[in-house]
């Protein structure tokens, strides 16, 4: 059991703001408008140019379309050419986005069946492409392009209508301006973009429509300072009131925001409000090259959410429409599913609070054969029965030397990885893990993954690898190089695993994490315990005890009440009357507990 002690982030009533001023110090004094906490699901939209071709790499983002013509991405331009002919541009693309099917009433209701309290539309991605008619833009955006519609405009009206809240994502910098081009020009370049360009298209967009959520992105070349930040952020929360938020890509030098976590396992930080933003993919804008097994199914989805709100945070769940509008079927299910069991369930979602522990964890190991060790796991897992993040492998086994010589060893690793051979420390960049907290720091710590050894021919000798990953990205790839060979990945052949395992050809793989199976939240009054494994017999939580004729209750059968008992520091549940058969949630079941 693990647990966490921390402060909750101040809510502020909404008729307590007044206007903010351009410094840190009065917006940092605003708060957080206590809806957006309360709200936990938001929907994000990625749709525009970038719908049309919806393909990138199985593991790459589809909005980044653009971004791998500009580098040559070898996949990318040869799909273009092959698709769309040898002389198509990406601006060609405004003519097939017809939007033909885009029914905003329809997308309105989907996420409000979904269970969404917000919506998120990318107004305008690094493209520069506008889903309204930008007077910055006035020859590149929906209304005169192909849909002939204010995409921008007419989903705002629809999402209101539902009674959700309407938020906008904008890109602060693009790839195709003649004022400034991003991952082009100077970063320090940009002062004549952001003054005469982007801020009144900010201001224009943002004065029109006066969303109730501002995702900026695009701003890590820059600092805040750049980008007005503190400057637009007060001008925002003036112009559109209380309940006005804004995340925290403001550039360098800013701190603050609501956080937003990309793909990850989320965080668990309770000062400040967050949303892990995330795809059902792995793909924000549609990618009709990515496998089917990258989509989380119902299941997953409902019991990662959940794993979210236990933290203290919540989940901007994205859709990828087509470009004619559709959200595709798959989409359209999983959100379904999830509001569904939000429907039962909501009660432990909305307007909660964390415990004074998140989760139960059990300890989690899976042990096979790795013919070699060349991983690229990207924001995956290297198996569904572990976590995205925070998993350790140590490989063991035998390498054979071909060769007499010295032996240099390098690997790529994200993130810490050490090596040992015939019990002789080859690398390692463990030492600098503890104050590792950026991915600068991780770059720099994987060049040093470098070490040499003198190995004789016909040899076997004891190899160790022990890796770990945290957050976000994760690889794991070993190279050697000796004399008369040039660095390579170290081919299987080489490998044995230990005689324990059989002596096959390969290292012995043992894989592990601690893994939630009960996630908590909380309701004045009133503690919930997620499980995300059915419990049979009975459930056995390690929380303080209820008071004396509490009552239980199983949230699925209409609050079905349960016998329970507290023994050894311990609530046991007896859960051995429940029905299965009538139960309709899937993926996880939620029991209520007075206290």
């Amino acid at each position: 059991m693990k647990r966490s002690f921390f402060f909750i982030f101040i809510l502020i009533p909404v008729w307590l703001f007044s206007q903010v001023q351009p410094n840190w110090e009065s917006i940092q004094e605003r708060g957080y408008p206590q809806w957006f906490g309360d709200a936990k699901l938001g929907i994000f939209i990625h749709w525009g140019l970038y719908s049309v071709p919806s393909y990138s790499g199985p593991e790459q983002y589809g909005e980044w379309y653009y971004r791998g013509l500009m580098v040559n991405d070898t996949g990318r331009v040869q799909f273009m050419k092959k698709t769309y002919g040898e002389d198509f541009k990406y601006e060609d693309f405004d003519q097939l986005f017809k939007a033909e099917l885009f029914d905003p009433d329809e997308w309105a209701q989907l996420f409000k069946d979904a269970g969404a309290k917000y919506v998120l539309l990318v107004t305008k991605h690094h493209d520069g492409y506008c889903l309204w008619d930008s007077p910055q833009k006035p020859d590149f955006n929906s209304v005169v392009g192909g849909p002939k519609r204010n995409i921008v405009e007419e989903l705002t009206q629809s999402v209101r209508a539902q009674g959700l809240k309407m938020g906008f994502y904008y890109s602060l910098p693009e790839w195709r301006n003649p004022l400034h081009t991003w991952y082009v020009d100077s970063p320090d370049s940009i002062g004549n973009y952001v003054e005469n360009y982007m801020i009144p298209q900010f201001k224009e967009l943002i004065g029109r429509y006066k969303p109730s959520v501002l995702f900026t992105d695009g701003e890590w070349l820059n600092t805040a300072e750049q980008w007005h930040a503190k400057e637009l952020i007060a001008w925002y929360y003036n112009t559109v009131g209380p309940e006005a938020i804004v995340n925290d890509r403001w550039g360098s030098g800013a701190d603050y925001g609501y956080k937003t976590p990309e793909y990850s396992s989320g965080i668990t930080d309770t000062t400040r409000p967050w949303a892990e933003c995330r795809g059902l993919g792995r793909s924000f804008g549609l990618n009709r090259n990515e496998p089917l097994s990258n989509y989380l199914t119902s299941e997953e989805l409902i019991q990662h959410f959940a794993k979210l709100v236990a933290a203290g945070g919540g989940m901007t769940l994205n859709v990828g429409p087509a470009a004619d509008g559709q959200i595709p079927l798959l989409q359209q299910e999983r959100l379904l599913d999830l509001g569904n069991w939000l429907k039962i369930n909501g009660d432990a979602i909305y307007g909660s609070r964390p415990y004074t522990h998140f989760y139960e964890t059990k300890g989690v190991e899976l042990i096979r054969i790795d013919p070699q060790i060349n991983f690229n796991w990207v924001r995956n897992a290297p198996d569904k029965a572990l976590t995205y993040d925070h998993f350790q492998i140590r490989w063991e086994g035998k390498l054979l030397a071909p060769v007499s010589g010295e032996y240099i060893f390098e690997a790529k690793a994200d993130e810490f990885m050490t090596l040992w051979i015939d019990g002789k420390k080859i690398f390692s960049n463990w030492v600098s893990a503890e104050n590792s907290d950026s991915n600068a720091q991780e770059a720099a710590d994987a060049q040093a993954l470098k070490g040499t050894i003198r190995l004789e021919k016909g040899k076997q000798y004891d190899i160790k690898i022990e890796y770990e990953e945290k957050t976000h990205e994760a690889r794991a790839t070993l190279y050697w190089s000796y004399p008369n060979q040039e660095k390579q990945v170290i081919p299987g052949q080489y490998f044995q695993t230990p005689e324990s395992a059989g002596s096959q050809p390969g290292l012995l793989g043992v894989y592990t994490c601690e893994k939630p199976y009960i996630a908590y939240t909380t309701q004045p009054g009133k503690l919930y315990a997620i499980t995300l494994e059915f419990p049979d017999n009975q459930l056995v939580l390690p929380v303080e005890k209820p008071k004396e004729n509490a009552k239980v209750r199983f949230l699925d059968l209409k609050k079905m009440e349960l016998p329970w008992k507290y023994v050894n520091n311990q609530l046991i549940i007896d859960t051995s009357g429940i029905p299965f058969s009538a139960i309709q949630s899937k993926g996880a079941w939620v029991f209520e507990i007075e206290i």
